[in-house]
């Protein structure tokens, strides 16, 4: 299973330069994991930089993964995961969703860079 942070999705969706890194991985909709946070700051980047009809058609793709739902006890989790290796909020919740499905985080995030469970590639 396949979590891939917002930074990879925003980089894939964007056809930056570290986008092909993270296509094989959302192309693998069967193993592919979406936290709500990764569409909300997908949502967010995008809503800057490209038309509303483009920022839906990149959310619909994030929706042919399994969408994770953040509920009280991922909550307190992720906060859990927070305190424990000093991510923020919503670094947190992706990395402690990570875990709890035994999935692989992929991430161009240097906050995640040394974590277990994690495929991390510098920014290009």
């Amino acid at each position: 299973m396949n979590v891939v942070d917002s930074s990879g999705w925003i980089e894939f969706f964007l056809a930056s330069p570290n986008g092909p890194k993270f296509k094989t991985v959302i192309e693998q909709r069967d193993k592919l994991l979406v936290p709500v946070i990764a569409l909300y700051e997908v949502h967010k980047v995008l809503s800057r930089k490209v038309p509303p009809e483009a920022v839906a058609q990149c959310l619909d793709v994030m929706r042919l993964g399994r969408v994770l739902e953040l509920t009280d006890r991922r909550a307190i989790a992720a906060a859990n995961v927070a305190l424990r290796h000093r991510l923020a909020m919503a670094d947190a919740m992706m990395y402690s969703l990570a875990l709890e499905l035994g999935a692989i985080l992929w991430t161009q995030d240097v906050d995640y860079q040394a974590l277990p469970g994690v495929q991390w590639f510098a920014k290009a």
